[in-house]
């Protein structure tokens, strides 16, 4: 390959992923149709596709991955991610929708075995509802574990009244850990203290108790690989 071409392809690369970034569709599509290559990397170390994703343009993820695109690909500013994780964590629910279609696993982990529901239902101060409605409504598991954790277990410690109230809603186990985690916190962190005893209310009246061992199920989910 010559110098000039391969800096031709250099610079092609660089304009889908910054069009993927702007979420310019029509360009993206011309300069597929033109042949660069839809997981090429810009000067950054990132893809289209990722970029895309982040940025929340689902059109332009659609056109990516009827690409071509890699759907495992690593994604995120050190490629910690994968665009579903990474979707998930941004609480772009529509992007979400479209990797599901083409196929994720709607519980498909990163690199450092983060679960997208968690990732869904932990971001921010209270997490992103609508995403976290469609990855059970497409069959994430309500109950995964990440890290001896559920989701619910998760908001909980981190004292998202809203989403402990959704989880519930969904179908979540009131688990003692939840109820332990939010007690911890509500005496470590006595600032948070208030936000803390309603998640504890809520739990508590969902039927969640002290001494209530979840283990053998925690126990029977990791063998089964989640």
């Amino acid at each position: 390959m010559s110098v000039v071409r391969m800096m031709n392809t250099v610079d092609a690369v660089a304009r889908l992923a910054q069009a993927a970034y702007d979420g310019d569709t029509p360009l993206v599509a011309r300069l597929l149709g033109e042949g660069v290559a839809v997981d090429g990397l810009n000067s950054g170390g990132r893809t289209a596709l990722d970029l895309a994703v982040q940025r929340g343009h689902d059109e332009v993820v659609r056109l990516l991955v009827g690409a071509g695109a890699d759907l495992e690909q690593r994604a995120g500013e050190y490629g910690e991610s994968t665009p579903l994780c990474l979707a998930a964590l941004e609480g772009h629910t529509a992007v979400v929708g479209v990797l599901l279609d083409a196929g994720v696993h709607p519980e498909s982990r990163n690199g450092f075995g983060h679960a997208p529901l968690v990732l869904a239902a932990t971001a921010g101060a209270e997490g992103h509802p609508d995403t976290v409605d469609l990855l059970v409504d497409r069959g994430a598991d309500i109950d995964v574990l990440m890290k001896d954790r559920t989701p619910l277990d998760w908001a909980a410690g981190f004292g998202q009244v809203r989403m402990v109230h959704q989880l519930l809603g969904r179908g979540a186990t009131p688990t003692a850990q939840a109820l332990a985690l939010a007690r911890e916190h509500a005496e470590r962190y006595p600032e948070s203290r208030q936000k803390f005893e309603r998640v504890i209310d809520v739990l508590r009246a969902a039927g969640a108790t002290p001494g209530t061992d979840q283990a053998a199920r925690q126990s029977f989910r990791r063998e089964e690989g989640n």
